[in-house]
């Protein structure tokens, strides 16, 4: 399914490209997107899509940026790498646009990199794996907090807890196998014992066999399902259908209040960790991150009358530190906008505070994590 929205552009005159009769094209600030708005990821990519509206929206009615307009196309690759990748070489060739602030799935991002690489513009990411910042690419960013983070969370959680043997179950999607092989290595620095390792597929209805195996070993004492989507939903009901008992940890691909209503009372209990923003109210107001998360979800719950996901939050951020740094370059100039996203310092977003640097093109210590549990259907900080 293709969908193209241009944002904004409220009285466009397309044969000559003004806006509002005053702006010609060349004034216009291209921001290009690619989101799963639909399909297995949407409940990622659909709050994603919402909140650069929203925030385009309210960019340009605030004047927009150092007195330019931003114009937004925004593409519906549905979850699929492939459209994923036809979509980001249209923003480059097509549509011209001078930056990128999309990707919802690992492998969608993956799909664009090399591009946007080639063609040397600034992407920045939203997926999760490590892979899409680590080795840096040049003109790749992103800002969700990485797998790698997710696996150190969780092994910090479990020697707390006094628990050291891991059954794995990850899902065979790029996040999927990023997380496992993240999970792997992360076990062994921390000395947690790896007893089981599965895959499920990313469109399967029934996880029981894999889940089966893990509750016949005997050795685990804790579960941790890597998986985005409506995966890990099907994962924790079988799990619960199965009486399995053992303390079940997701990755920070289900960081939305969506898992929690499509597993229902299977997700009671289900620990994971996720952004600030999730449990807003409940951070110390010494928290910088506070006044952030707080007035993000106000702005969101009255446009859209729901709770923000993690998701919502990682478009919020990839956008602000995308105006920001052509705020403070002056121009859209790929190369300098490239550069003062690099430079950001002490960005506070819904997902931390973000430093960037040269040999770091995320910005966020494991600091920016919080361990949560889901309680009565709700997230409950359990750091």
């Amino acid at each position: 399914m293709l969908k193209r929205i241009v944002g904004v552009l409220a009285t466009a005159t397309a044969a000559v490209g003004l806006l509002a009769g005053t702006a010609s094209a060349a004034d216009l600030i291209r921001i290009g997107s690619f989101l799963s708005a639909t399909g297995p990821a949407s409940f990622l990519g659909d709050p994603e899509k919402k909140v650069l509206e929203l925030y385009v929206d309210k960019i340009n009615k605030d004047g927009g940026i150092n007195g330019r307009r931003i114009e937004l196309i925004v593409y519906d690759d549905g979850a699929d790498a492939a459209k994923a990748g036809s979509f980001a070489k249209r923003l480059i060739e097509s549509d011209k646009v001078d930056v990128i602030v999309g990707g919802t799935t690992t492998a969608a991002t993956m799909a664009a990199v090399p591009l946007a690489e080639r063609a040397e513009i600034p992407f920045i990411s939203l997926a999760g794996a490590v892979v899409i910042v680590e080795p840096v690419k040049k003109w790749v960013f992103k800002t969700p907090h990485t797998d790698r983070m997710a696996a150190e969370k969780v092994m910090l959680d479990l020697k707390k807890r006094g628990l050291s043997k891991l059954a794995l179950l990850s899902e065979d999607s790029g996040f999927g196998k990023s997380g496992r092989e993240e999970t792997l290595k992360v076990a062994k620095e921390r000395g947690i014992e790896i007893v089981a390792d599965e895959v499920y597929g990313a469109k399967d209805n029934d996880v029981t066999a894999q889940l089966t195996k893990i509750r016949n070993n005997g050795q685990a004492q804790a579960v941790l399902v890597f998986g985005l989507g409506q995966g890990p939903v099907v994962v924790t009901r079988n799990y619960r259908q199965l009486g399995m008992a053992l303390p079940l940890y997701h990755g920070h691909g289900v960081a939305s209040k969506d898992f929690i209503k499509l597993a229902g009372g299977a997700a009671e209990g289900v620990r994971l960790p996720a952004a600030g923003l999730v449990v807003a109210e409940q951070l110390s107001n010494a928290d910088p991150q506070k006044k952030v998360v707080m007035a993000f979800t106000e702005a969101y719950q009255k446009q859209f009358q729901a709770e923000p996901s993690t998701f919502a939050g990682h478009a919020y951020d990839g956008l602000m530190l995308a105006v920001e740094a052509i705020r403070r370059a002056g121009t859209t100039d790929k190369a300098k906008v490239r550069d003062e996203i690099e430079k950001t310092k002490g960005y506070v977003g819904t997902g931390g505070t973000v430093t960037m640097s040269p040999t770091d093109h995320m910005g966020l210590g494991l600091d920016a994590f919080h361990m949560v549990e889901i309680k009565q259907g709700n997230w409950q900080l359990a750091d």
